[in-house]
């Protein structure tokens, strides 16, 4: 049986993904926060990935949100810089 991951909050960073969840401008900061959270309360991360957000995902995204929110806090939720598709012209 695989070993569960636990998300061990403080108050204060609960209030932190609280407040992300409800009201960051980012929709994906929102569902980030949200999952984090449900994870916080006890929830398997393989099941809030594949059940408790609006969309499914693979249960490795989740395990990398802890893992990003563990060594960088709220801030190791946005997406990086230089992410995704590159220009195919230059403007």
């Amino acid at each position: 049986m695989p070993k569960l991951r636990k998300l061990h909050l403080n108050d204060d960073q609960r209030k932190e993904l609280l407040h992300c969840r409800n009201r960051h401008a980012l929709p994906y900061m929102r569902e980030r926060a949200s999952a984090l959270l449900k994870v916080a309360d006890g929830e398997r991360p393989a099941r809030v990935a594949r059940n408790g957000l609006l969309k499914p995902h693979d249960p490795d995204v989740v395990y990398t949100w802890i893992s990003r929110y563990e060594r960088d806090g709220i801030s190791g939720l946005q997406i990086r810089q230089g992410r995704g598709r590159k220009p195919a012209f230059f403007p």
